[in-house]
């Protein structure tokens, strides 16, 4: 009965560290890419409350988004490897990563913030705009900035 997982066992085991993520990474592109923006958000739905459980999220958000953008401590501070060269990383993490997060951190941030406490959650946002702000208008001309800076505030002052 186990031979099938004997098999898959063998190749795994046989690859390296590196073979294995970037296996990883591909398998996860083609997952996403199958589903509908409908499926990701119903997966958000049902996976975040139960892997948040006793999780503060104050914390592990910042954390989160440095990881998924490849900067930081963690899997994407090991810039310059060539392994790393070679799975079509800018040294700003994989396309799909950015493009992930801009998909899945609206969702988070709209289920997990209303269960932060009011002082934790003030901090939080204060916190993510500023990173936002500072780090969403890296290579902006001051033009585009000061556009940005002028929507934010619109938006903020909107709601």
């Amino acid at each position: 009965m186990g031979g099938m997982d004997e098999m898959m066992e063998a190749m795994i085991g046989s690859m390296s560290k590196e073979d294995r993520q970037e296996m990883m990474a591909k398998m996860m592109e083609k997952f996403f890419a199958g589903m509908t923006a409908e499926d990701k958000q119903n997966m958000m739905e049902q996976m975040m409350p139960r892997m948040m459980e006793g999780i503060n999220m104050a914390e592990m958000m910042p954390r989160m988004m440095m990881g998924m953008m490849g900067h930081g401590g963690g899997a994407g501070a090991s810039s310059g490897r060539a392994s790393h060269k070679m799975s079509g990383c800018h040294g700003d993490g994989p396309p799909m990563m950015g493009h992930m997060m801009t998909q899945m951190m609206p969702g988070c941030v709209d289920m997990m913030l209303p269960s932060i406490p009011k002082e934790e959650r003030s901090e939080f946002v204060l916190q993510m705009i500023s990173t936002l702000m500072e780090k969403g208008s890296v290579g902006m001309s001051e033009e585009e900035k000061s556009s940005l800076v002028a929507r934010a505030l619109e938006r903020i002052t909107s709601l």
